[in-house]
C-alpha cells in the first residue's frame, strides 16, 4: 500500500483498511512481535498518522476483533431473528454466511485464538458476552429443529458449530473458495445433527496412554508441576519458585533440570506428543480406516481430558516457546495430523487430500475448543461426546 500522495482524496473507511493491514502482521508475527511503526510502515504512512486513527496497538487489535463479533451478530439477525419455526434453508442460509466470512477474514478467528489474551479486562469481557449471546440466539433454534435435545446438549453442538468455522485459523490450507465453504456447511451441518452418547466411550483410554513415560523422578515431578500450574495460572503468571515449591524443592533447584521456563514449556509439549503418539500407534492397529479413525478420537479425547499437557501446549503463546525448539514440535504435531488426514483419504475417497486435511482440522478443533470452554468442558460425560463429535466431523 503505498502512502497517499499529498492533496490527494484519501481512500473511504481507512480505519478499516489499516486494521485489516495491522490483522496480518498480527497473525504472521504475533502480537509482541508487530510495533505501531511496523504496521504504518505496511500501510505506507507514518506512526504518528496511524495514531490519528488508533491510540495504540491494542486498540488495533480490538476493533478486528469487535468488527469479527459484529459480523457474526449481523449474520445471525438477518438469517434467525425473524423466523419462529426456522426452515432448513433459513439454516443453511446462516451457515453459508458463516463460512464465507471464515474462509474470508481468517486472521480473525486466528487473532481471538491467539492474540485475544492481549486485550484489556473490559474488551475480552464485553466480546465474550457478545459471543455468547451469539451462541444463545442459535442455541434456541437448534432447539425448535431438535426438540428432543436439552438446552445443555443443544449449547454444547451450537459451540461445537462454532470451532468448525474457527477451525480454519489454526492451518492454511485450502481449496476453492466455494468448495471451502461447501465442505465447512457440510461439516456444521453433521455437528448440529449428532446423536449424543448417553454413556462414556467404550477404550476411552488407549494402551499404555495411562503408563507413565518415564520413571518417578524429580525431573518428572518438576513436568507435571509445571504443567499444573501452567494449566491453572497461564505461562507468564508462574515463576520458577512456584514451580520448584509445587514440585517440593527450591525453586534454583529446578535449573538442574531444566534452564529456563522455555524449556519446560518445550518439555510439555514434547511429552504430549508422546502420549499421542502411542495412541496413534495403538489405534492403527484396528482393522479398517473408519475403526482406526475412531480409536484416534478416543485416544485424542482422552488424553486432551486426562493429564494437562496438551492443553498447556495449545494454550502456550508461540512466542514463550524456544526458537531452537520450535520445529521439532511443529514436526511432531504435523505427523500426527498426517496419520489422521492418511486414514480419511482412504476412509473417504471422494475427499481430495487438501479436503481431508480441512476435515481432520475441524475435528481436532473442536475436540480442543470444548476442552477449554469453560461452559461445556464440566460435563460428566465430556471425553465419550467429543468422541462423537469428532467422528460427526470426519463424517462417521
Amino acid at each position: 500500500m503505498a502512502p497517499t500522495p499529498r492533496g490527494s482524496k484519501r481512500p473511504r473507511d481507512r480505519k478499516t483498511q489499516l486494521a485489516a493491514v495491522a490483522a496480518e502482521l498480527l497473525r504472521a508475527r504475533g502480537y509482541h512481535g508487530v510495533g505501531i511503526n511496523d504496521i504504518a510502515a505496511a500501510a505506507g504512512i507514518t506512526g504518528p498518522a496511524l495514531y490519528r486513527h488508533f491510540k495504540d496497538k491494542q486498540a488495533i487489535l480490538a476493533h478486528v476483533l469487535s468488527a469479527g463479533v459484529a459480523e457474526l451478530e449481523a449474520a445471525t439477525d438477518a438469517a434467525l431473528t425473524s423466523a419462529q419455526d426456522p426452515t432448513p434453508e433459513q439454516v443453511r442460509l446462516l451457515l453459508g454466511e458463516l463460512a464465507a466470512k471464515s474462509v474470508e477474514r481468517r486472521d480473525v478467528a486466528a487473532l481471538w485464538r491467539w492474540e485475544g489474551r492481549h486485550l484489556d479486562a473490559d474488551t475480552q469481557r464485553d466480546l465474550r458476552e457478545r459471543s455468547t449471546a451469539i451462541l444463545s440466539a442459535w442455541t434456541k433454534v437448534l432447539l425448535r429443529v431438535r426438540p428432543e435435545l436439552s438446552p445443555e446438549d443443544a449449547e454444547l453442538l451450537c459451540w461445537a458449530c462454532l470451532s468448525v468455522f474457527g477451525s480454519v485459523s489454526v492451518h492454511r490450507t485450502s481449496v476453492p473458495k466455494r468448495r471451502f465453504e461447501q465442505l465447512l456447511v457440510d461439516i456444521a451441518l453433521r455437528v448440529l445433527h449428532a446423536e449424543l452418547p448417553t454413556g462414556p466411550a467404550t477404550d476411552a483410554e488407549p494402551e499404555g496412554n495411562g503408563v507413565p513415560l518415564a520413571p518417578p523422578a524429580r525431573r518428572e515431578q518438576i513436568l507435571t508441576a509445571a504443567t499444573e500450574l501452567f494449566r491453572a495460572h497461564g505461562f507468564t503468571a508462574v515463576s520458577m519458585d512456584d514451580i520448584g515449591r509445587a514440585a517440593g524443592i527450591a525453586g534454583p533447584s529446578v535449573y538442574r533440570h531444566f534452564p529456563s521456563k522455555a524449556n519446560l514449556l518445550a518439555a510439555i509439549g514434547r511429552r504430549a506428543g508422546e502420549r499421542l503418539t502411542r495412541g496413534a500407534e495403538d489405534a492403527l492397529r484396528a482393522d479398517g480406516e473408519w475403526p482406526a479413525l475412531h480409536r484416534l478420537a478416543e485416544s485424542y479425547a482422552a488424553t486432551l481430558t486426562g493429564p494437562g499437557e496438551l492443553l498447556v501446549s495449545f494454550s502456550a503463546d508461540r512466542v514463550h516457546i524456544d526458537e531452537r525448539d520450535r520445529p521439532e514440535l511443529l514436526r511432531i504435531q504435523r505427523d500426527y495430523v498426517a496419520r489422521w488426514v492418511q486414514l480419511l483419504d482412504a476412509a473417504r475417497p471422494e475427499l481430495d487430500t487438501k479436503e481431508a486435511r480441512i476435515t481432520v482440522h475441524a475435528a481436532l478443533t473442536v475436540a480442543n475448543d470444548l476442552t477449554r470452554t469453560r461452559r461445556v468442558n464440566r460435563r460428566p460425560n465430556l471425553t465419550a461426546e467429543l468422541t462423537s463429535l469428532m467422528a460427526a466431523v470426519l463424517g462417521r
